[in-house]
């Protein structure tokens, strides 16, 4: 179809096609299934590097793919595996961010992903920027990749069920919020800036009273519009039970919900996951108190795909943090 499609055009323009013009952004590297049935696809771009999808199948008809937004990732939050690689792509770049993704190869991973698999896990329902990367550090592409995610002529998905997610970027998420109709998660995971400073050096910049009063304020503004916050949870860290009040006050005033997500162990961390007993005791903590909360466990954790398992396994690590003293024997440090 397309070489009799380009029959048909001039010989200049076909030329100049060839010189400046990419039909495919990625081509496939390796796909692995995990035993739950979650699929993380490896993606080799034009320069070599490779980045990773995740096609997470849902037992209730849901099926979601997780998109990269970058090449590595600059954040270096101590308890996910991408950002703590710091030669991943065997560069010597800090925390390991290689590139930015473009907006082709943001959305061809959607793309590719449903061709490759839609006879296995049906038409994705969700698409999910929590991928490689931190999104609105890139946020000229990711902005124009949702917009194709969501347009009638592009792959058609309803606005609720394309979420980007950040670790805190606050310039960036004001302007996603004024440009985009998409959903936002943020990374919350601490109570305190003491942890959260720890745990997600992004707060150094922009902390919990910074983002919290611009959420509060920016959500004032867009109606019906619920932000969501992510909380990976960490044994011993920021699970307790003060943590679970402490959550109640920070996110008073804001529209949200709150995802509790358990902790997936990789080589590059310390932390240890909370038993579900105890994130079911910290969730009922928070839905006494009219929180609307959801539990999330690990997917394809067999295979690296879970939440912050996302590179190369092997890879050299970033130096972990100086851990705060009275958190030592949580981490075994």
């Amino acid at each position: 179809m397309l070489s009799m499609t380009l029959q048909c055009l001039n010989k200049d323009f076909v030329k100049m096609l060839g010189e400046h013009a990419k039909f495919k952004a990625l081509s496939l590297e390796n796909i692995l299934t995990a035993s739950d049935g979650t699929r993380k696809i490896l993606f080799r771009l034009d320069d070599g590097l490779v980045i990773e999808t995740v096609v997470i199948p849902c037992d209730r008809g849901r099926t979601t793919v997780c998109v990269s937004s970058q090449v590595g990732c600059a954040m270096n939050c101590q308890f996910c595996f991408t950002g703590r690689q710091a030669n991943i792509f065997h560069i010597e770049t800090l925390m390991g961010l290689k590139r930015h993704l473009s907006t082709a190869e943001i959305v061809e991973q959607a793309v590719f992903a449903q061709r490759l698999l839609t006879h296995e896990v049906g038409s994705f329902t969700n698409v999910v920027f929590m991928g490689m990367g931190e999104p609105l550090q890139n946020i000229d592409s990711v902005i124009k990749a949702a917009d194709i995610m969501v347009h009638d002529q592009g792959l058609h998905f309803s606005p609720r069920k394309v979420t980007v997610s950040t670790s805190g970027l606050v310039p960036q998420l004001k302007r996603f919020l004024h440009e985009s109709n998409c959903a936002l998660a943020v990374s919350l995971n601490a109570t305190t800036d003491e942890v959260r400073n720890w745990i997600m050096p992004i707060n150094r910049k922009y902390n919990l009273g910074l983002l919290l009063q611009t959420l509060r304020e920016e959500l004032g503004l867009k109606n019906s519009y619920k932000v969501l916050f992510e909380y990976v949870m960490l044994d011993g860290v920021n699970d307790s039970v003060d943590d679970a009040y402490r959550l109640i006050d920070l996110v008073q005033g804001i529209p949200c919900k709150i995802n509790l997500i358990q902790f997936n162990p990789h080589c590059g961390s310390l932390f240890r996951p909370t038993s579900t007993e105890k994130m079911i005791k910290f969730r009922n903590i928070l839905a006494e108190a009219k929180c609307v909360v959801f539990m999330r466990y690990s997917k394809g954790d067999d295979q690296m795909a879970a939440c912050g398992q996302l590179g190369k396994p092997g890879a050299i690590q970033t130096p972990l943090i100086r851990v705060p003293e009275q958190f030592k024997m949580a981490v075994n440090a």
